[in-house]
Formats: structure tokens, sequence, C-alpha cells
């Protein structure tokens, strides 16, 4: 083996796909149980590895040398073999470092607050002192020396600037949870989450939600292969190359996601978009259909519409996980706004603005089966698209428009 990443669980992980391109290199993951890591350490059968949960400190005792990163923090991601020897370092401080400067966020003299208390909360904490925070505080689930519990969260409310989570929770495929809400928050001026799949994690849109600067773990994970793949091969990877694969690792996983009044065309245009852009298209209604063996207006005319909202959210959590999609939804999906919520995780919402006279009515969509049901619905639903689209496009052909989606949609969204 020439490098890799080991974990416990690397379904998840994008390391594959990271250091190829910062150097020529072979690259795997490597999934160990906890009973096979001794082993695996000592037989030192690596050039570099980088390692994630649950070993980031149980490395430690297999090290010749740990640098100041990993003595500060007491958790190593980066072991290098030179000669026999193997060399730890945290290049996940630097990753955070560089995922906070990136955000102009200035911690110097503000309060932060981690949730969590693993290997990588000790590194959260590490940089956070380096950068200047007035205080530093820690929960954990459990009681135990230096940290506080989340049930003593309302402490903190009021106090707290600035907020890193360094737990799993929101961590694909669980991407519906948070470690704590972040909504009786008053003060919140940043919001670092090491989650990186979903690109979005909740706890970022959360953030988002309430106005706050609020960034997923990506661009750390791809700096933090950065400074591990100069350790590994001993080239001097320029932090324009870095940007470059984290502009090309977001563009790649992040999900196209249509919406719009129903004979907008977002079937169509979705599909043109799929072939331009190489993404997989899903269509929400298709995915209703094979699930229920029944139409989506079927099953409105014979369940009810609050039947089949249900129906319709069930199928968009389940393809809000996707990621690399091009997302066609139905035309109510925006009434539950959890759907948006689950949907932007991973997507960014583009809103097909065709004008009422260009819709078409039809017996097959019961909730627009005449011009005056139209109109009712377009006027109640016209404000939500335009509220949670992150942008809208229109034009007389649907090659226009899929084409205008290419060329105007922008993957480098703040909440990165």
């Amino acid at each position: 083996m020439d490098y890799a990443v080991i974990g416990k669980t690397l379904k998840h992980s994008f390391s594959a796909q990271i250091h190829p391109r910062l150097f020529n290199c072979n690259y795997e993951k490597k999934e160990l149980a906890e009973n096979q890591l001794g082993k695996f350490m000592t037989e030192k059968d690596f050039k570099g590895i980088n390692v994630t949960i649950p070993y980031k400190k149980a490395v430690i005792p297999f090290l010749d040398f740990l640098d100041e990163t990993a003595e500060l923090t007491g958790a190593v991601n980066t072991v290098v073999n030179k000669n026999g020897k193997l060399y730890g370092y945290n290049t996940d401080f630097s990753g955070l470092m560089a995922m906070i400067e990136q955000s102009n966020i200035d911690i110097n003299n503000k309060n932060v607050l981690i949730f969590g208390s693993g290997a990588t909360s000790c590194t959260a904490k590490a940089v956070a002192e380096k950068m200047g925070a007035k205080s530093v505080i820690r929960l954990s689930r459990s009681p135990k020396d230096g940290f506080f519990t989340y049930d003593e969260i309302e402490r903190f409310y009021d106090s707290t600037h600035i907020i890193i989570n360094t737990t799993p929770c929101g961590t694909f495929p669980n991407i519906y949870e948070t470690a704590a809400s972040i909504e009786k928050f008053k003060n919140l001026s940043g919001i670092f989450d090491v989650v990186y799949n979903p690109i979005r994690s909740k706890l970022v849109c959360d953030g988002l939600k309430k106005g706050v600067v609020s960034r997923g773990g990506s661009y750390m994970l791809v700096f933090q292969a950065v400074f591990a793949a100069r350790l590994f091969s001993g080239l001097d990877i320029s932090i324009k190359k870095g940007e470059e694969i984290y502009n090309e690792l977001i563009k790649d996983k992040s999900n196209i996601v249509l919406i719009g009044m129903p004979s907008s065309g977002k079937t169509t245009v979705g599909k043109i978009l799929s072939q331009i852009t190489g993404k997989k298209f899903i269509d929400t209604d298709t995915e209703i259909e094979i699930i229920q063996n029944e139409t989506p207006g079927s099953i409105i005319n014979t369940k009810g519409e609050k039947y089949f909202r249900e129906i319709e959210s069930k199928v968009v959590f389940d393809v809000s996980k996707e990621q690399s999609a091009v997302i066609s939804t139905g035309g109510g999906v925006v009434l539950k706004e959890e759907n948006i919520d689950l949907l932007r995780e991973n997507g960014i919402i583009v809103f097909i603005d065709r004008d009422i006279d260009k819709l078409l009515t039809t017996k097959s969509r019961p909730l627009s089966s005449t011009p005056e049901k139209l109109k009712e619905i377009y006027e109640k639903r016209y404000p939500l698209y335009k509220k949670y689209g992150d942008f809208c496009v229109d034009s007389e052909s649907f090659e226009d428009i899929a084409e205008k989606i290419v060329k105007e949609i922008s993957f480098e969204n703040s909440c990165y």
C-alpha cells in the first residue's frame, strides 16, 4: 500500500478523490475494525496514511514522533512512514484554521462554543485559542472534566459568538441531525461544521436561515489534505491548487434542484441539464409513482392531497441524500419548508419562473386542472418559489433555460 485513509467506516469519505488530484499517487480507503488497528500500525505497510474517526488518538501509541500540532491537540490525522519510523501530524489544525480564515470571520476576543469531546474537539479548541478566542467552552453528552453537558447549553445562549461542531451529527446518511439546536443563540457571528457530507449540514443550513455566516467542512477537508499531501510527497503543493480542487469537488457533488409550477418544464429541463452536466436525473414525482405504483394525480384523487404530501416528503428525505444529481421536484414541494431545508443540504435551488400564461391545465394534475385552480395555486406558491430559489430563470426554450442555469449557477455559495 502506498497511501490511504483509515477509519472504521469510510463510505462517506472523499479523501480518495482528493489526494490523487494533489499529487501522483495510489490512494485507497482502508476500513479497520478496532481489533485490526494494532496489527495494521505495527506492520507499517504504507508510505503515508490519513486517519479519521475513531482512530485519531488511538494511533498515537504506535508513533515514533509527534509534530507540534499533534502534541498540542493530542490527535493525529496524518502519519508518514520514514524508513520504518512513523511520524504523526495534525493537518486538521491547519485545515480548520484555513476554513475559518477563508470565511473572513475574526475569532479574536470572541467566545467560542465547541460541540463534541473527541479528537477533533481538541483540535478545534487549539485552533480557537491560537486565533485569539476570549473563551473556549466545550460540550459533551456526558459529564467530564473540562466539559459542560448539552443540558447546560442555555447558559451560553447570550454569550456565544462562534460555534464549531466537531461531532459526526448530520453526517450522511443521518443528514437531519444536529448535536444541539441553535435557535435560541442571540449573538452568533459564525458557525463552522467539520461535517462535509452533506455539503451543507443541517447545522449550517440552520445558521444560514438565521443570517449567520456558516461553513460546512468541505473546505477544511480539502486543505487538510493539501497539508497532508505536502508531507506525503515533499512537494510544495500550492494554495491555488487546493482552491481549484475544492471548487471542482463542490461543483461535482452539488445537486441542481428545480422548483416551479406544474407544467413549467422542470422535468424536460432537468433531463437536458443531466445530459449537459453528466449528473444523474431524478424526478420526485416519478419516484413517488414507483413507490406507490400510482401517479401523483391518482394519489391525490383517491387518497387526498395531505396523504400525497406525506409521501412526497418521504421521497424528498431520500433523494436529498443524493449528490451530483439534477432533481426535478413536484410543484407543491415548497409547501413544506422542511422539504426545502433537506434539498438545500446538497443542492442549489433553481426556480423555473414561467409566466402563468405559458402554463398548461390538464386533468392528470387535479390541483391545476382548470384555469381557476391553476391561478389559485400560482398565487399561493409563487411567493414561496421566489423565497426559496437561489435564483430564477425563464426563456421561451427549455434548451435555453438549461443553458442559462449552467451558465448562471454558482457553486461558490457562502454556506460551503
